[in-house]
């Protein structure tokens, strides 16, 4: 626009002109704003319909989803206090909640880029300049000067290209990922005491039929010792039987071990000396095993806690490349300051004793030796690393529940087998006490038909153990307990 001869521009000397070109500058950039490619890579998930070893109705794989508190359907209340004393005061868990604290912190400290900083800042000087450097000869040149400020300073930086946005929604989703980390952690505590309690029992168990093994081999020994003494039993005989009962023995002190090393376990899981832990156990027939079906593998996505927190870990780390990204940009920056200065107190909070700086600031990095360069390409890396650990969680999760599944049967088949060699061999075992007693049997049937017994006797203890343990795994790959879905109305239908 002209006014006479002269051109009036941007760049006049009106106090606005460059205030009008930044304005202008950011008019221009707005446009490009939404240009930042987000490179949010597809997980590419291949769900199925149904676990291979798990009900393929979806009405029969929902009939028995495991609750919140699933550890009391073993219907022990000893384990149950055990399990409300560790998640209670766990040391893990404790941690786990520690480290979730200072995520959140961390998320503060992120967000706090996209609010203003202001400053109070107040300064009093009195100097006195030296009459010695020929500054001023006259009388009073090294006279005191008093220099008085009040002031209030404001910084802004424009998130214009999203890097302090992407910085906070990182933060936020690691804050996430520790709560995910939590219940991770929850969930392996509460199995562990589970596991380790039925070994608790398992010894137990294992230790009462040792030791009624021994007794049993003992009454057979104190017959072949009487028969010896009749001259119908050969010396051979009795070692034999001895050597028998020497082994049943020489294992009871394993088994001890093994219980006393459990108890110590649970101890530390409920983060308590084993001088203040007192478990009394009994044996694993107390326990009852519960029926779980595993729902659909759909769910389990939404359930498992470390699929979740994987999946949290990949949006935090989609953030960190948005936020890379935007550093290669311009930042904008508004700073302003205003107060009082004065020589005098009395005049400091005058209007005349009033001043004011307003700047507004673009810096664009040019070379800074690759360095946001190495950065995004080191996001990148981190993001693919997120990626593919986020699918291979999915997976494993699949995979954890179709192993849990083939353990449950398979360990309830082992069990109910073992169960029958242990009639079959208590009959034998009986029948050959009897022929003993009569003097009608080979003796090296009666050791065959002893040994037989006490190893199905301890075989089926182990493998109750295992199927407690399997149904324990069961829980631990479907994520633990989950929420009653909601009933749906009659209204809504």
């Amino acid at each position: 626009m002209r006014r006479g001869s002269k051109v009036v521009g941007l760049g006049t000397n009106t106090g606005i002109g460059p205030l009008r070109t930044m304005v202008l500058g950011l008019s221009l950039m707005l446009p490009l704003g939404g240009c930042l490619l987000t490179d949010k890579p597809e997980p590419g998930l291949d769900i199925p319909q149904a676990y291979r070893y798990g009900p393929h109705d979806p009405v029969q794989a929902e009939a028995a989803m495991p609750p919140l508190d699933w550890w009391r359907l073993f219907r022990s209340a000893e384990l149950t206090d055990l399990i409300e004393q560790a998640r209670a005061s766990n040391l893990d868990i404790a941690v786990a909640i520690a480290q979730i604290v200072q995520a959140d912190a961390q998320s503060r400290v992120a967000g706090s880029a996209l609010l203003p900083t202001v400053d109070l800042n107040g300064s009093a000087t009195r100097s006195r300049a030296s009459q010695s450097t020929g500054g001023s000869s006259a009388i009073g040149g090294g006279s005191e000067q008093n220099s008085l400020s009040a002031s209030l300073t404001a910084s802004y930086e424009i998130d214009f290209w999203g890097k302090n946005r992407s910085a906070l929604r990182a933060a936020e989703e690691t804050a996430v990922a520790s709560r995910y980390n939590r219940e991770v952690v929850g969930l392996t505590t509460v199995v562990s005491v589970a596991n380790t309690y039925f070994q608790v029992l398992a010894a137990q168990d294992r230790l009462r039929i040792a030791r009624e093994n021994v007794a049993s081999a003992q009454r057979i020994l104190n017959l072949i010792k009487q028969q010896f003494s009749a001259g119908t039993a050969s010396d051979l005989n009795v070692a034999q039987q001895e050597s028998l009962v020497n082994n049943l023995r020489a294992a009871i002190p394993q088994l001890v071990i093994t219980l006393e090393q459990n108890q110590a376990a649970l101890a530390l899981l409920v983060a308590r000396p084993l001088e203040r832990v007192n478990i009394h156990g009994g044996s694993m027939r107390g326990i009852a095993i519960p029926r779980v079906t595993p729902g659909l593998p759909s769910e389990l996505i939404t359930q498992r806690p470390d699929v979740r927190q994987a999946e949290a870990q990949l949006a935090s780390a989609n953030a960190n490349v948005e936020n890379a990204r935007a550093q290669m940009l311009p930042s904008i920056t508004l700073t302003g300051e205003g107060g009082y200065q004065s020589t005098v107190l009395r005049t400091l909070l005058r209007p005349e004793s009033a001043f004011y700086t307003a700047t507004a600031g673009l810096t664009q990095p040019i070379f800074d030796g690759l360095r946001l360069q190495g950065n995004l390409d080191l996001q990148k890396g981190l993001q693919d690393q997120l990626l593919q650990s986020y699918r291979k969680s999915v997976i494993s999760a699949f995979t954890d529940v179709d192993k849990a599944l083939i353990a449950v049967r398979q360990t309830a088949l082992a069990e109910r087998l073992e169960a029958d060699v242990v009639s079959s061999s208590r009959r034998a075992f009986d029948l050959s006490e009897q022929q003993l007693r009569a003097g009608t049997i080979n003796l090296v049937t009666l050791l065959q038909t002893q040994q037989t017994l006490f190893q199905a006797q301890d075989a089926v203890a182990q493998a109750r153990l295992a199927r407690l343990q399997a149904v324990v795994s069961l829980y631990q790959a479907l994520g633990g307990g989950w929420l009653p879905k909601p009933v749906e109305s009659a209204d809504a239908r």
